[in-house]
């Protein structure tokens, strides 16, 4: 691992190094507002609208609970590295926490909180019953061996073991973890408590993970371009699909929405983005992906490789944004030519750029109930551990359309009733909730 890869809590971030909406290179940049300052913006503007007191907003806005633990490693260039993994515990009023743990260089304190919060009015959207709680390490995964990735992850686990459990505290992957990260998770915790499957979700099938939970975020995706297609007269043989971040839940959605016969002409990963009038087959990039390939290394017919702002200014009817936070921004929202935006990655909008897309009439489907597929997913997956069976791939399927479409049915009928963008809708169904939970148990 080289030297120059590893970000400590004092280096400047890309983040904050590119500010302002550039393109350097064929890598786009994020927008200088952080995921916290996104989330907390929708938050206070859904908590207006309710006239939630400013007592009962302060417990709702901060967190339950927060870990920060060092995590000291000795890397393959035989030198200290010392790491800050994150635990954030944000509201637990309708059970367990849930959230995924991400490994990125820019994991910070913030956006962990920022993340938990969203998982808790997400939850609460969808109708699971389960808190919010979101984890990370600020470390840059792609540059470490696998071995050097369960070290880090074994001493996470041993250092953060007594704030979870089955029935308190249940992490899931999220960027740069997988289903192998949480089978080292399972396997430390184990050791710790016993065998305990349902301490985390989204493990390989050989571990008891659940059928369809890698795919269930970006099926849930479809799901709701489903909803809401015929509102915009889309059929999917008319529309042209443009993925942003190419990686589990772009990949998976648009592989979904590719069999229903929707045309992927556009998508990006990390190194570049390509494109083709014609169409890309969404199978072999992601088979090329999975391999290790960059996007803009693969060749097929018509497919030429383009910048990340000309990614942005595709003509298409569906774009999906899938990468990390605050890649659509005022700098570059109205560049966008879409008729339908859905939110795969958790904060990819600004405020400033959601405002700059309602003006120009584009249906924004937010991240909020959008990505909400894997988190259904992984309350199954919690489900079939606790009781030690596992349904078929058609059962988590048919399960996770019935939720999903709810969740949209329920979120548009509010819209429509009070002439709000679904994302206000959004928030106001989940506050409502754990609003509710927590003056039930007394909690506020």
């Amino acid at each position: 691992m080289a030297d120059s890869g590893v970000k400590s809590a004092t280096d400047e971030s890309p983040r904050a190094a590119n500010r302002g909406g550039a393109t350097q290179g064929s890598a786009p940049v994020r927008a200088e507002v952080s995921n916290y300052d996104i989330v907390s913006h929708y938050f206070e503007l859904a908590a207006d609208r309710l006239d939630v007191p400013d007592d009962v907003r302060a417990v709702l806005r901060s967190a339950y609970r927060e870990v920060q633990v060092q995590i000291p490693i000795e890397l393959s260039d035989g030198r200290l590295h010392v790491f800050s993994g994150y635990r954030v515990q944000h509201n637990g009023a309708r059970g367990p926490y849930k959230g995924g743990v991400r490994y990125h260089p820019e994991v910070d304190l913030d956006e962990v909180r920022a993340l938990a919060s969203l998982m808790t009015w997400k939850t609460a959207i969808t109708g699971i019953p389960f808190g919010g709680a979101k984890g990370g390490i600020n470390v840059p995964a792609s540059d470490c061996t696998t071995a050097e990735l369960q070290q880090i992850t074994r001493s996470f686990i041993d250092k953060i073991d007594k704030v979870l459990g089955p029935t308190r505290d249940i992490p899931a992957p999220d960027v740069n973890t997988n289903a192998q990260t949480m089978a080292w998770m399972m396997d430390e915790y184990g050791k710790l408590h016993g065998h305990t499957p349902a301490i985390v979700t989204g493990k390989p099938i050989s571990l008891e993970g659940s059928f369809g939970r890698e795919a269930a975020t970006g099926r849930g995706l479809v799901y709701l371009y489903e909803e809401a297609a015929p509102d915009l007269g889309l059929t999917p043989e008319s529309t042209r699909v443009v993925v942003q971040g190419y990686g589990n839940v772009g990949s998976w959605a648009a592989r979904i929405i590719g069999d229903l016969g929707a045309t992927l002409v556009g998508a990006s990963d990390q190194h570049g983005a390509i494109r083709s009038e014609r169409g890309i087959d969404p199978h072999a990039l992601a088979a090329h992906a999975k391999e290790g390939g960059r996007l803009p290394d693969f060749q097929a017919d018509g497919v030429e490789p383009i910048s990340a702002d000309e990614l942005l200014a595709l003509e298409c009817e569906v774009f999906v944004p899938a990468a990390l936070g605050g890649m659509i921004h005022e700098a570059n929202a109205d560049s966008i030519r879409c008729r339908m935006l859905i939110e795969g990655a958790n904060s990819p909008t600004t405020p400033a750029a959601d405002r700059i897309l309602l003006d120009k009439g584009v249906t924004i489907i937010p991240d909020v109930m959008a990505n909400a597929g894997g988190v259904v997913v992984s309350y199954f997956e919690w489900v079939q551990n606790l009781q030690h069976f596992r349904w078929d791939e058609d059962e988590v399927n048919a399960r996770l359309s019935k939720i999903m479409r709810q969740a949209y049915a329920e979120v548009s009928a509010r819209q429509a009733e009070e002439d709000t963008p679904l994302r206000v809708a959004a928030y106001e169904t989940g506050i409502e909730r754990v609003l509710d939970a927590a003056r039930t148990r007394g909690y506020i």
